[in-house]
């Protein structure tokens, strides 16, 4: 029999594999990407003390947004954590996908986060 491919399972060993790699310290934090069919979620993460410095997501009341998985609203959801991250006195990060393609709305998320003063 053919095995059925799940494609979260695969998903999860490219991230795996990425983060291997890319890890977040205190200067230069992770900036993690979850992508469901219906939000999108953006971390920055210190990877040595495990702790969350700043998230955001397409299901804040501060975004007041109708559709949450589009790009439209990752776009708005980079912005917002560009923001939080210049309060938080954090400028460069490196970029974690999470496993998803570089393309749609996690590209949106990024370039987003870009214009609004992260690098990476």
């Amino acid at each position: 029999m053919i095995k059925k491919v799940v494609r979260n399972e695969a998903r999860q060993a490219r991230h795996a594999r990425v983060r291997t790699k890319v890890i977040g310290t205190k200067d230069v934090p992770r900036l993690n990407v979850f992508r469901s069919n219906s939000n999108i979620f953006a971390q920055i993460i210190d990877d040595e003390s495990k702790v969350t410095l700043v998230s955001a997501s397409s299901i804040d009341k501060e975004l007041k947004l109708t559709n949450g998985g589009n790009t439209e609203a990752a776009t708005k959801v980079g912005e917002l954590l560009a923001k939080r991250a210049k309060d938080a006195k954090i400028t460069k990060v490196v970029f974690d996908r999470g496993g998803y393609q570089y393309h749609g709305r996690v590209q949106a998320l990024a370039e987003a986060a870009r214009e609004n003063g992260l690098k990476f």
